[in-house]
């Protein structure tokens, strides 16, 4: 029943060849470029909402986004602009998946330094002066998770939604079975 809410999903992609960022610039409305702080072309969308960086290489990394299918419509549009701008752009890039940011709620306060020693060290980091979550790194599946003492959660480095629902299973069973989790 927890809910997870997926804030942000970071992808990649290549166009397959090197762009001319200066004029790109000029013709992508909304665009970004300020090679003295960033050496990509940031343009930025508003439907589906999301920022993609343009590399000199032809890569192209989408973020902000809210889904998969948002990526993968933001990352449409680029190219769709480009071949409007003379770019020979491939019909269909692959899209590459990097992370998967998403927050859910366990619904119960937890007692995070007892959650720490039951987690054992190894796999925890949680120095409450410096930061109020707890660091929580997983291996299978391969993410991380914030955990707040609120109940709440934060599991980053999924590739796929799957991921994030797995970590919370995982977490929710190794908690109940520490008896930290209601």
């Amino acid at each position: 029943a927890e809910s997870i809410q997926v804030e942000n999903v970071v992808a990649s992609s290549d166009i397959g060849q090197e762009l001319a960022l200066e004029s790109l610039a000029m013709d992508l409305e909304g665009s970004d470029y300020d090679p003295e702080n960033f050496p990509g072309l940031v343009y930025r969308m508003h439907d589906p909402k999301a920022a993609t960086l343009i590399f000199r290489s032809g890569k192209v990394v989408c973020t902000g986004a809210k889904s998969v299918d948002a990526v993968e419509a933001a990352l449409g549009q680029v190219f769709d602009e480009l071949r409007s701008l003379g770019v020979e752009v491939d019909d269909a890039p692959a899209i590459d998946i990097q992370n998967i940011v998403s927050s859910a709620d366990l619904e119960a306060n937890l007692n995070l330094n007892a959650i720490a020693i039951g987690l054992g060290l190894e796999h925890i980091e949680y120095e409450p002066e410096q930061f109020p979550g707890l660091v929580y790194r997983l291996d299978d599946p391969d993410v991380v998770a914030l955990l707040f003492g609120s109940g709440k959660l934060v599991i980053t480095g999924g590739k796929r939604l799957s991921d994030v629902e797995d970590a919370l299973t995982v977490i929710g069973d190794r908690l109940t079975d520490l008896g930290l989790l209601e």
